[in-house]
């Protein structure tokens, strides 16, 4: 068989799930209480997070299909009007805020300010092969908020560092060492997603958990400041003891590591003293932090913040505009998340989130509110095994699970920041998680089987932390 056969036969197979759905439930028709045209929406909606799953195109213009197929269904309706409505998304200013924040992080990783950094952490604390987990988590720590996409952070800044280190170490994939190197790697895996899942722009789907808990429950302060009032104690627990877990986990080899903060002094001497770009991106990141912080008196929202920080990027000549527009994943974000932004407006305008909710009132009756948040929490985080992006796995399933606990009683500021925190946890579980997970388990220090016990462990690590601590924090400041 040629290549090319090959290749059609592999992305009809990826095609025949997506179709097979989606054509299934179109032919089936609309059940009690759904408009046709409502049908259509939940149909090529499911049929996309399919697509999400088997992948016969990329996100971005897997999107784009499913709004065009939804455009000549007549499901917009016709004329001018129905292509508004087809990317009535993309005015979303969330969707601008995960633009602003790729746009953003570019910045951050070619001036070299992020980088500096992680390395000032590890010249501080790299004595001993701890305080290398340390010194990489603590980067984690401080680059979450300001390099907001979790990919960009972790596998564009963190990762290569992380190798280097390791390789500074004598550790090889498969030979002297190995554990050495296996601990470095899941220290910047796993501190990652705890700095994913402590602040609002830790990770680029993060901003879609807003939406959905605005739609779905009606609240619509779900924003940087309360994502953050809700995750900074646990977060901290977090950080604090990753990196002592992971050492139980997988222990080291070598435990002295001089020449790794040897390495992070070279490097910092040959990167120079600090460059005017990078003390100026510094000074305007800590001002846009604290101008997300402030939000609730100046009025602006966070995506006007991120915007105007990049226009602040262009006055000052830090980056320049080519550059800032050649980051493909902004652009890429702006088309997935537009579409399945606008695709879930009409989901609720149509009425297909009112009769899902009503339909799952039934199935949960009886349940305690708090009792059916916990048990919908533990079967959220623990999904993600099925599936191989986190951004998935959210567009697939947060939304649906806040309309059930919300059918179940559940208080609506218990289940959002418990299925928001997790969303970004559960990667933990795999080394096929998320982009950066998937960098990491690419330096293959660390087996499959070995990454999924590791995995599991730190599964439960955080839920001790994430339900033990959270559940009566939230309580304490009146959330539930």
């Amino acid at each position: 068989m040629s290549d090319s056969s090959r290749q059609l036969g592999d992305s009809l197979a990826r095609w025949a799930p997506v179709l097979a759905v989606g054509g299934a439930m179109v032919a089936a028709g609309p059940p009690d209480g759904l408009t046709m045209n409502a049908w259509w929406f939940a149909s090529v909606f499911i049929a996309t997070i399919v697509g999400f799953l088997t992948r016969p195109l990329a996100m971005g213009p897997l999107v784009l299909v499913a709004l065009l197929t939804l455009l000549f269904a007549g499901a917009f309706g016709t004329g001018a009007k129905a292509v508004e409505g087809m990317l009535s998304g993309f005015a979303d200013a969330t969707v601008w805020l995960v633009v602003a924040a790729f746009l953003l992080s570019g910045t951050v990783v070619r001036t070299g300010f992020g980088r500096r950094i992680a390395l000032m952490l590890i010249r501080s604390l790299g004595q001993t092969t701890l305080g290398l987990g340390y010194a990489i988590a603590g980067s984690e720590l401080i680059l979450g908020p300001i390099i907001p996409a979790a990919t960009a952070r972790g596998g564009a800044v963190m990762a290569p560092i992380v190798n280097s280190l390791a390789l500074a170490l004598g550790a090889t994939p498969h030979g002297e060492r190995r554990r050495t190197g296996g601990y470095l790697v899941l220290c910047g895996a796993h501190a990652n997603l705890i700095a994913s899942a402590m602040f609002f722009t830790g990770m680029a789907a993060n901003p879609q958990l807003a939406i959905f808990a605005r739609d779905a429950l009606g609240v619509d302060d779900w924003d940087w400041i309360n994502w953050l009032r809700g995750s900074w104690p646990m977060g901290l627990v977090g950080f604090a003891l990753l990196p002592w877990i992971l050492f139980k986990l997988h222990k080291p080899d070598l435990t002295h590591s001089p020449e790794a903060r040897q390495e992070a002094v070279d490097e910092l001497k040959a990167m120079g003293p600090w460059s005017g770009k990078q003390i100026a991106v510094g000074l305007l990141l800590v001002a846009m932090v604290i101008a997300w912080a402030l939000e609730p008196y100046h009025g602006v929202y966070a995506a006007g913040i991120a915007l105007a920080g990049i226009a602040v990027i262009l006055i000052l000549n830090i980056d320049r505009w080519t550059d800032l527009t050649g980051d493909r994943a902004a652009w890429d974000s702006l088309i997935w998340l537009g579409g399945l932004v606008g695709m879930a407006k009409y989901l609720k305008s149509e009425g297909v989130i009112d009769w899902f909710a009503a339909l799952m009132r039934d199935q949960v009756v009886g349940l305690h509110g708090v009792t059916a948040a916990v048990a919908l929490g533990l079967i959220y985080f623990f999904s993600m095994y099925a599936f191989s992006m986190m951004t998935g796995h959210i567009m697939a399933m947060a939304g649906a699970f806040f309309v059930v606990a919300h059918a179940a009683g559940s208080p609506a500021m218990l289940i959002i920041p418990m299925i928001s925190y997790f969303s970004n946890l559960c990667g933990c579980l795999t080394n096929y998680s998320t982009g950066q997970v998937v960098i990491y388990s690419g330096f293959d220090y660390v087996t499959t089987r070995r990454w999924f016990a590791v995995g599991f462990g730190v599964a439960v690590f955080h839920l001790v932390v994430w339900l033990g601590i959270g559940l009566p924090y939230w309580k304490l400041i009146g959330w539930w």
